[in-house]
């Protein structure tokens, strides 16, 4: 699964996600990647990387996890024809969920999953914008093992280095385009 990048892509990037100080609490610096989504060639940059690293992977399926993951886990699903699975928030789903709680650099939270999202074998790819802490991610790669689900590798756009997330995915491939 190996795919390189050309340094300018990347520094492309890096230029056009915003950073924000002390949101969504002091002391906090968000990494705002709606300004990436906004920038049709930083769009397209993400989704044919991703998709380049996973085409001929055999996976089933992509999870996105609400929302920003899901933004990019549509496009990608896209390319590579199969399907998108949202994890989101408790009270988002409409049939039969199950949940897993985490917690987060600023707080806790709880994510969820339709029940049969996710057939015994599939092969998963979990993607979302960022790893920082990890849980979020820790919480999506437990509900797709708990529905027999296999996690092929965990992508994000962005990781916090200095959080420390990977320590809390398990073992599980990870894969990051850009780390801070």
């Amino acid at each position: 699964m190996s795919v390189t990048q050309p340094a300018n892509q990347i520094e492309h990037l890096r230029r056009i996600i915003r950073e924000v100080p002390d949101f969504p609490r002091p002391g906090i610096l968000f990494y705002d990647i709606t300004t990436l989504l906004s920038d049709p060639t930083g769009l397209r940059i993400v989704t044919d990387h991703l998709a380049e690293r996973y085409r001929g992977q055999q996976i089933d399926k992509v999870v996105g996890i609400e929302t920003r993951g899901l933004i990019f886990g549509a496009p990608l699903a896209m390319e590579l024809g199969i399907g998108l699975v949202p994890a989101r928030k408790p009270g988002k789903l409409p049939f039969q969920t199950i949940t897993e709680s985490y917690d987060l650099e600023y707080g806790s939270n709880s994510i969820c999953m339709h029940a049969d999202a996710i057939g015994k074998g599939e092969r998963v790819l979990i993607v979302d914008d960022l790893i920082a802490t990890g849980g979020t991610l820790a919480a999506a790669s437990k509900l797709v093992e708990r529905l027999g689900g296999e996690v092929v590798e965990i992508a994000a756009v962005l990781e916090l280095t200095f959080l420390n997330g990977r320590s809390r995915l398990g073992g599980r491939p990870i894969y990051t385009m850009i780390q801070y």
